[in-house]
C-alpha cells in the first residue's frame, strides 16, 4: 500500500440525491453515467498515467478485475509487460483504496430551482438565509407581474427547501409595501424575517421600505423612506445584541451620500449617521456586521481619501451610538496607471473570521483591476490577500464572503470562470486560494451577484441572478465531495481518513465482491455527523484478499 496510490478526479455532476466519494476518488455520479476521469498511478520514481472516458461500469470491472490495466496509458505511449504485471499485483493487494486527484476538493452544484420570471420571480440578487425550520429564504428582484413596472413587477420573497421545492411566500405591489428587493434577509429572534425593498412607488417618493414577514408570508410594512435624512435605497439588514435593527442606505441624509440607521420592530427608525462623501465615505452599498466588540462593521462603495468623485471605498465601524471611525480608505497604494492595488469599490459586506480579523471583497483594484479579497483588523491595518485576473479564477466580486465550517472563506465573482459566467471560490486566511466552480450560464445559472450561505448540512447554498429557463436566474446547492486524505495499515487494521463539513451525515461502506454496483456496498458502523474538517475510522477486518471502500455524504 506503501508503494502505490491511485488518484482519480471526476469533472461529472451528480443528480443531487446521493453523493459519494467512491473508492477515495471525487466521483459523484451514478451507475450508467459517462464520467471523464484522470487516473494516475504512482510508484517509485516512476509516474505513469492515461486520459480517457469510462462508463461507471466500465471503470468498476476495470479496476475489480485487474485485467484493464494494460489499457492505463498515454495516447502514444506503450507499457512494457513488465511493469503491467506490475501494476496488477499493486492492484490486487489487501485492500485498494483511492485518493482524491487534485489540490482542491471536488465539488457538486446542483440546480435546486430556476425562475421562469412569470410565476415564481427573476433575478434574485441577493443570498439566502437558513431560517430555524430549515428552509432558505430569499428575495427576487422582479416577477411574472407584467401589468406594473414596465411589465417587470416588483419582485418577490420565496421560500426553497434543501430539495429544491419552491414557494412563492409574496410579491410585492409597489405601493406601500415597495418593490424591488435588492437585499437579503434576516430572521430576527422573534421568528420574523426582516427585510429591505430598494423602491416604493408613489410612497414617500419611492426611496424603499423595511418589511417584517411571516414563514407563511403575512407581510407587514415597517417603514417607508422618504429619501430624506432618514435615507433613500436601504440595504440589508443585521439585528444587534440589544435586540434592534441596524443598516444602511445608498443615498439620502443630510448630505446625500447615505446613512447608518437603526429600527426596531415595532418601525421606530433613527438616523444615527449620514455620510458626506469625505473621508467618511459615499454611498455604502453593503450591510453591516456586528464584531465581538460590539461596534458594527461596514463599506462605503466610494468616497475616501479621494472624495466623492475619485475616492475608491472605504471600511468604517459605527457604534450604537452613531459615532462613527473610519477604518481604511482604499486606494493608498496605486500602480503607475492610478489602480488601487489595495482594491476599489467595496459593494459588500464584512465577515469576521474566527481568528477576530473581518474579511471582505473589492469589487475593483488589485493587482489586475479586477477585484481582490482583503482581510483588516480592528485596528485598519489591511492585508490583501488575493487579486483576481478575470480569467478563470473569476472577476469582479459583488457579494461578501461566508465563513465555512473549515474556517475557510466561500465566496463568488459576478464574471471570469472558465466561461465568463461567474465563478464559487475559497480562500483560507493566509490567501491561498483556489477556484471551485465556473458557472456555464446553462441550467446551473450565471452571473452570482449575492454571496452563500452554508446550510446545516455542510453544503453551501446561492442563486444566480441569470441563466437558465429564460435568463432568469437560479437558485443552487454546491457540495463538497469526500475525498479520502490517509490510507494506512498497521498489524492488518486499516485507518482511513476523508474530508469532511462540519454538519454533513457521512455513511463509510465496504465491498469485498468484484462488482461494485450498489447494492454490493455494506455499511461499516452507523451515519456520522461530521463536527470538523475531518474524520477517521479503523477497519480491523481487511479479509478477504481485495476490499473496497467509499464514503457516502447522505441528503
Amino acid at each position: 500500500m506503501k508503494d502505490t496510490i491511485m488518484r482519480t478526479q471526476t469533472k461529472s455532476l451528480a443528480d443531487g440525491n446521493r453523493t459519494c466519494a467512491i473508492l477515495g476518488s471525487n466521483a459523484a455520479t451514478r451507475p450508467g453515467r459517462m464520467t471523464e476521469f484522470l487516473v494516475r498511478i504512482i510508484l517509485p520514481q516512476k509516474l505513469i498515467y492515461a486520459h480517457r472516458k469510462f462508463g461507471w461500469s466500465e471503470l468498476c470491472q476495470l479496476l475489480s478485475r485487474c485485467q484493464g490495466v494494460a489499457a492505463l496509458r498515454p495516447p502514444g505511449n506503450r507499457i512494457c509487460p513488465a511493469v503491467s504485471a506490475l501494476l496488477m499485483r499493486l492492484f490486487c493487494t489487501a485492500a485498494l483504496v483511492l485518493s482524491a486527484f487534485g489540490a482542491s476538493a471536488g465539488v457538486v452544484v446542483t440546480t435546486l430551482s430556476t425562475f421562469e420570471g412569470l410565476t415564481n420571480g427573476a433575478a434574485p440578487l441577493a443570498g439566502l438565509v437558513q431560517g430555524s425550520d430549515g428552509n432558505f429564504y430569499g428575495t427576487t428582484l422582479v416577477d411574472g407581474n407584467l401589468s406594473v413596472n414596465n411589465g417587470f413587477g416588483d419582485g418577490t420573497v420565496f421560500q426553497i427547501s434543501a430539495n429544491g421545492a419552491l414557494t412563492n411566500l409574496y410579491s410585492f405591489t409597489g405601493g406601500n409595501d415597495g418593490a424591488n428587493p435588492q437585499a437579503g434577509l434576516v430572521q430576527g429572534r422573534d421568528g420574523y424575517f426582516y427585510g429591505t425593498t430598494s423602491e416604493s412607488r408613489g410612497t414617500n417618493n419611492g426611496a424603499g421600505t423595511v418589511f417584517q414577514i411571516s414563514t407563511n408570508g403575512a407581510l407587514t410594512n415597517l417603514y417607508s423612506f422618504s429619501g430624506g435624512n432618514d435615507g433613500d435605497g436601504p440595504n440589508g439588514l443585521v439585528q444587534g445584541s440589544d435586540g434592534y435593527f441596524y443598516g444602511t442606505t445608498e443615498l439620502g441624509g443630510t448630505n446625500s451620500n447615505g446613512t447608518v440607521f437603526q429600527i426596531t420592530t415595532n418601525g421606530t427608525l433613527t438616523n444615527l449617521y449620514s455620510f458626506t462623501g469625505g473621508n467618511d465615505g459615499d454611498s455604502p452599498q453593503a450591510g453591516l456586521v456586528q464584531g465581538s466588540d460590539g461596534y458594527f462593521y461596514g463599506t462605503t462603495s466610494s468616497g475616501g481619501l479621494g472624495g466623492p468623485i475619485n475616492g475608491a471605498g472605504t471600511v468604517f465601524k459605527i457604534g450604537a451610538s452613531g459615532a462613527l471611525t473610519t477604518l481604511y480608505s482604499f486606494g493608498k497604494v496605486t500602480n503607475a496607471h492610478g489602480v488601487p492595488l489595495d482594491g476599489a469599490n467595496p459593494v459588500a459586506g464584512l465577515v469576521q473570521g474566527s481568528d477576530g480579523y473581518f474579511y471582505g471583497t473589492t469589487e475593483g483594484g488589485g493587482r489586475n483591476n479586477a477585484g481582490a479579497v482583503f482581510q483588516l483588523n480592528t485596528n485598519g491595518t489591511l492585508t490583501n490577500l488575493y487579486s483576481f485576473t478575470g480569467g478563470n479564477d473569476g472577476g469582479l466580486p459583488q457579494a461578501g464572503l461566508a465563513l465555512g465550517s473549515d474556517g475557510n472563506f466561500y465566496g463568488t465573482t459576478v464574471n471570469g470562470g472558465t466561461n465568463n459566467a461567474g465563478t464559487v471560490f475559497k480562500i483560507s486566511t493566509n490567501g491561498a486560494f483556489t477556484s471551485l466552480y465556473s458557472f456555464t450560464g446553462g441550467i446551473d445559472g450565471a452571473n452570482p451577484y449575492a454571496g452563500l450561505v452554508q446550510g446545516s448540512d455542510g453544503s453551501f447554498y446561492g442563486t444566480t441572478a441569470e441563466g437558465s429557463q429564460g435568463n432568469a436566474g437560479t437558485v443552487f446547492r454546491l457540495t463538497i465531495v469526500p475525498e479520502f486524505l490517509s490510507v494506512s495499515v498497521t498489524n492488518g487494521v486499516l485507518s482511513l481518513t476523508w474530508s469532511t463539513e462540519a454538519g454533513g451525515t457521512y455513511q463509510l461502506e465496504y465491498n469485498d465482491h468484484s462488482d461494485l454496483n450498489s447494492s454490493n456496498w455494506v455499511n461499516l458502523g452507523t451515519p456520522v455527523v461530521a463536527t470538523g474538517a475531518t474524520r477517521s475510522f479503523t477497519d480491523a477486518n481487511t479479509t478477504p484478499n481485495q476490499k473496497f471502500y467509499r464514503v457516502l455524504l447522505l441528503p
